[in-house]
Order: structure tokens, then sequence, then C-alpha cells
């Protein structure tokens, strides 16, 4: 057996493994039944309406477009979860996006569901679409949208129409992504109205179904504004546009025609260019992922090896570890996962036991916490990713940076402060799992959403936020309790505890993954014994991109 190969005796079967695994599938059914709710869209009313037009719903559509047998891998599924409920919601933000194999390449759908508010752009809409495009953008991955929306949602206009990452962006990115040479398929196969207009001309190749409408301002806005009366087939059917304005380079008469011809086109799309990082064929690791439910505890009382899990995640459960005996609460090394080579960067759950530096005098560093030692090791190692094409994934549970006098001498925000540049200037893909908590600048320093890892991913165990909800919850009542006395009010015991629970609840709603998910913090919320298939799929789209940027950094505070 290899000296890399880790070794894993996980007793499954004990109590608190079990009470482990009983928790993360209760978190995993109650995720899937509300999936199942927001896979509905507007509702069997919404659907209906949509086949009697004679239309495919949104998903239909991703059935029939994707590739026989072929998954696709849905992202920002909860955009808009909780949200706009005074307008009656717009589950999954009325658009579907997701990576899926197309005639056998990878692309980025984007399709309409106008089952919801007739397909119209809510702010997060706008939000979850630039995402796909970003990731798009970064990855150098095809693009396909599948059109059927009203436009802008009016009622919410001011929150839709003007900001850089509002409505319009979608149209820059467009144009951005076609200088690119980012392949781009849109098919108008319901209402394509207003400034949404631009959205299929600015492509590189244009479908319509018969039915449909292409136009800037729909009959009634047309008779209004200049007085001619026309009909919607006259002013912009598909037959007029492809017939006397030009517009459309393939009119088809109905949804399953459009669906083939959309993939036929895919099937021409040149190869991509060669990929820069290592790959080879795929192994099985060692160990199911299953057993990950077992391991993995979200209790801030207990302790996991975080190698455990890395084990079920990688090529045949091998890591070569760097720095083994140094900077222990963080795990740095290299492995494959699906056969591309990736460096690792996780936090160690287990207590360790070791020496203070400088001295032989022994300390316990509490697992989850960057210590010195471990920011300075994992700033290095990621320098050396970088050096030699290597992509990086970060696998989050941590508290934070340690704090105190001892930390404070040992100079731990100068040790930070090298990891996050070195964080922030990686050039190389980086991807972040958030496996239990992630808070404060610990969630900075492990690649967060504000570092650009190309994509983010959390578990249904995940936290985040600034700090945990019992710290802030301490915290913030006591800033209540002492406003209060100022006042001259009084207190007792009985209030205290409901403001504390109060505070505690509301700000543990927020630091759910469903939260962070429904504002896009988050791509995707996966299944841990996923992360493994997950992590696949966003190094196969980071591929993609051949171009890897000279790497510098910034001025380092050794």
């Amino acid at each position: 057996m290899s000296a890399s190969v880790l070794k894993s005796t996980v007793d499954t079967k004990s109590p608190a493994a079990q009470k482990n695994h009983r928790r993360i599938i209760d978190l995993l059914t109650q995720l899937k039944n509300e999936e199942e709710i927001i896979c509905v869209g507007g509702g069997p009313k919404a659907v209906d309406s949509q086949h009697k037009k004679g239309r495919l719903t949104g998903r239909e559509r991703v059935k029939k477009l994707v590739d026989p047998g072929s998954q696709f891998f849905e992202l920002g599924i909860y955009a808009a979860y909780e949200m706009y409920e005074e307008w009656g919601g717009a589950p999954g933000a009325g658009v579907i996006t997701g990576l899926a194999r197309v005639s056998g390449r990878t692309v980025m759908l984007i399709v309409n569901d106008a089952t919801v508010k007739a397909g119209a752009f809510f702010p997060m809409t706008a939000k979850k679409v630039i995402r796909a495009q970003n990731i798009a953008i970064e990855n150098r991955i095809s693009t396909i949208y599948l059109v059927d929306s009203a436009g802008i949602f009016l009622p919410l206009q001011e929150d839709v129409f003007p900001d850089t990452d509002d409505f319009g962006r979608v149209f820059r990115n467009n144009a951005v992504m076609s200088a690119m040479g980012i392949p781009q398929i849109a098919a108008i196969m319901g209402m394509c109205v207003a400034g949404g207009a631009y959205l299929p001309v600015m492509c590189d190749h244009i479908l319509m179904t018969d039915g449909s409408g292409l136009f800037l301002a729909g009959p009634a806005l047309v008779q209004a504004a200049i007085g001619q009366k026309t009909s919607a087939e006259e002013l912009g059917g598909a037959k007029m546009h492809s017939q006397i304005s030009g517009t459309v380079d393939f009119r088809e008469p109905d949804d399953e025609s459009c669906i083939a011809r959309i993939r036929s086109l895919v099937d021409k799309i040149g190869a991509p260019n060669t990929s820069p990082f290592n790959h080879i064929k795929s192994r099985d690791p060692l160990y199911p992922g299953e057993e990950i439910y077992s391991i993995f505890t979200a209790d801030p009382g207990k302790q996991y090896d975080m190698r455990d899990i890395i084990a079920r995640i990688v090529d045949a459960s091998e890591f070569d570890e760097y720095r083994v005996e140094s900077g222990e609460t963080l795990l740095c090394g290299y492995a494959r996962i699906g056969g591309w080579a990736v460096g690792i960067v996780a936090n160690q759950k287990k207590h360790v036991h070791t020496f203070a530096p400088g001295s032989d005098q022994k300390r316990i560093e509490f697992g989850g916490v960057i210590y010195t030692e471990s920011a300075e090791k994992a700033a290095r190692f990621i320098l050396d990713c970088n050096q030699n094409r290597i992509p990086l994934i970060f696998l989050q549970d941590v508290n934070g940076f340690m704090v105190g006098k001892d930390a404070e001498w040992s100079g731990i925000i100068r040790a930070g402060a090298k990891m996050v540049n070195a964080v922030a200037n990686s050039v190389v893909p980086k991807i972040s799992v958030i496996c239990g908590g992630s808070f404060g600048a610990g969630h900075y320093a492990m690649c967060g959403k504000a570092y650009d890892p190309r994509f983010m991913f959390a578990w249904p165990t995940a936290r985040y936020a600034v700090m945990s909800g019992d710290a802030a919850a301490t915290t913030l009542a006591e800033i209540k309790l002492k406003q209060l006395e100022r006042e001259g009010k009084k207190v007792d015991e009985k209030q205290k505890k409901e403001l504390y629970e109060s505070i505690r609840s509301t700000y543990e709603h927020q630091t759910d993954p469903r939260y962070a998910a429904a504002r896009l913090w988050v791509d995707a919320i996966i299944d841990p014994a996923h992360t493994r298939d997950a992590l696949i799929w966003a190094l196969e789209s980071a591929a993609l991109n051949s171009e890897v940027r000279e790497f510098k950094t910034g001025v380092l505070q050794t």
C-alpha cells in the first residue's frame, strides 16, 4: 500500500456515529422535500397553462436537452428562498441554472421558468443569471439560454434595472462572452420582450419557436406609444423574424424540434483548448462517501478527523500531506479527484497536542482554529500550488483565527494576512466547500465568497456568519440590556432569557445554508456523500479555461 494512502478506522456503528448519521439524513430529507416544492415552480395550474400553450416547462426542456442518462448539476435552486413572499414568492427566482452535458459537451444552462410570474425577472433572478454567466466566463463554458420571460417584474423594477449587478449586466455579459469566444446559443421558446429581447440577439445562434414573441414593445404598448395597431405575430412572431427582419437563424415549429436543433448545433462546436491542469484516469476512494454522514459532526463540542472526510473524497484515498507535523489545525496536501491533480486546504477539527513555538512547553491547539503556524504553512502551500498549476480545494469548518496574548505575540495577524494574500492572488481555480462552521476572518482565509472561488458549495450542516449563534446572541443581548439599563428599564431573568433566545433564533436562521443559498452566497447545497461528484463537475468545468495568468502576490509580511 502506498505511503500516501489514508488509513481510516472509523467505527460507523458507534452510538455517536449513528447520531451523526441520523442528523444529516434528517437534514437531507428536509432539503429534498423543499427542493421538490421549488421544482414545481409556480404550481400545477401554471404548469397546465404552459402546456395549453403547446409549450414545455423549463424543467421539461432541461430534461429533453441534456444527454440521455447524464446528470443535470443544478446551481442556485434555493435562490430567492423565503423571499418576495408579499408577491407570492419566486421559487428558484424563476430561472433554472446549472451544468449539463449536451452532445457530449459540458455547458451552462440558463432557462427561464415561465410558470413563475411568466418568467419575469425579480432582483434575485438577474443576480442568478449573472452568477451563472460569471461561472461561464471564469471557466470558459459554452452557454445555452432557453428564453421564456415577460421581462422585468415591474413592481420591483428599481431593484432590477439600474445597478451594476442588475438586469443590464446580463446583456453586457452576453457581449463580453462573445468577445471572449465563449459559444452562446439562445432559443426563444415563449415571450421575450422589452430589454430582455437583447439577450438572444447578442448570442452567436438564435432559434425561435412558432407561437413565440420577440419585440421591444408588445402590441398594447405600441398602440399606446405610437397609435399603431398590430398583432403579436405580425409585430414579432417567429415567421416575421425569420422571413422579414432576418433576426432569427433557425425557426422551429415546437419545443421538441428546437431542442433537437440545439443539440445538433452544440455537436458542431469546436473542441475546447487543452487544459493546463494534470489529469489521469480516475480511481474511486477506498471508502464509501456515505460514511461521511457518520464521521462528520457539527456539534462544536465534538471532534472528528478531517483526514477521514478527505479519504472518502479523493482518488484511491491517497493524500500526500504537506508538513504533517507543523501547523496541524490546518491540513494541506496533494491528491487527485476524478483524476484531476488538486491541492487541498482543510480545517482539522481534532484538538492537537503540540509545543509552543520556541519552547518545550506543551499546549493544546483547538480544532477548527487557525494558529500562526497553520496560517504560515497554508500560505506557503497555496504559493506552491500556484507555482505548479494545481487547482485548490478548500474544505471549511473554521471557527476563526486564534486570539489572545500568546497568539498576538506569535504574529497571528501577520501570518493571517500572508495566508489571505496568497488566497486573494491565486491564479489557479479555487473551489470551496463549507462543511460546518465558516466564521469570521477564517471564512476569508479559507477562500470565502469574496475571494472568487470558481464554485462555492455548502453541506446542509454549514453555518455561515461573522460568529457562531451562541456567541453573537450573547454579545447582542448584552448590548441590548445595557441600552435598556441606560433608559432606566429593569429587566428580570425571564426577560433576559427571552431576549437572548429571540436574538439567537434570528441569528441562527441567518446562518442557515439555505439563507446563504437564497442570496447566492453559495452556488449549491450538496449532499456530503456527493461532495466528490460536485468537485469533479467543478474541476472539469475549470479545466475548460486554458488561460492561467502570471502569479504575483502583494507585499507579504514576513
